[in-house]
């Protein structure tokens, strides 16, 4: 059975029903839920019983956390336009998010990459989500940032994120729908990981 991935249409729901399909030692399986990646297995609280398979059950968010995860996660689409060059990795946790790049360390500035992805989010962008084919994805190649973590080919169609005259990538995360929800970041550090790769750390303004 195939999941309903709920997140991928509706970053902001907050709350579900779900059928639920197995339960093991690992876990309960549910038919829908709102977090990647395409399979998770719930835990249930502590001493609060199983349900049993064909159940229905309600899902909630911990949505000050997911939110954070939406605004540094759009945050970090904005710095891969501020800093334009190959990235090699990355990284999201709900205080401080971070890429990785492959360019010259003395390119990076990190006055300049706070400015200038800043002076973005300020401007505001509604986010859209839109879908081509793999065909269409493998006609063009610029589109794919990442070196290190490839879109997911197969399925027939891949998602992209558009932030109209700023990016359009493959991502199958979840967005805030302006990225002048983000608020503002603060580079946290600007420091080397090897030859191919000049990390950038960022947070969001508020925090810390």
């Amino acid at each position: 059975m195939t999941t309903e991935l709920l997140f991928r249409e509706d970053a902001y729901l907050r709350s579900a029903t779900a059928r639920v399909v197995a339960v093991s030692e690992r876990g309960i399986e549910l038919d829908r839920k709102g977090e990647g990646p395409d399979r998770v297995l719930h835990l249930p609280a502590a001493a609060s019983p199983a349900p049993e398979p064909g159940e229905t059950v309600t899902l909630e968010i911990d949505w000050p956390r997911r939110y954070r995860l939406m605004r540094l996660h759009t945050a970090l689409h904005l710095l891969s336009c501020v800093i334009v060059a190959p990235v090699t990795g990355g990284n999201i946790a709900p205080d401080k998010a971070r890429l990785d790049f492959d360019i010259d360390f003395n390119q990076l500035n990190a006055e300049r990459i706070e400015r200038e992805t800043n002076a973005l989010i300020a401007a505001g962008a509604a986010t859209e989500t839109v879908w081509i084919s793999d065909a269409e994805l493998d006609a063009q190649p610029e589109l794919v940032k990442t070196m290190s973590v490839q879109p997911p080919r197969g399925a027939g169609r891949v998602r992209l994120l558009r932030i109209p005259g700023i990016d359009l990538q493959p991502c199958g995360g979840t967005h805030v729908a302006d990225i002048a929800e983000i608020a503002g970041i603060r580079v946290l550090k600007v420091r080397s990981e090897g030859k191919h790769n000049k990390r950038v750390e960022i947070a969001l303004s508020e925090s810390g």
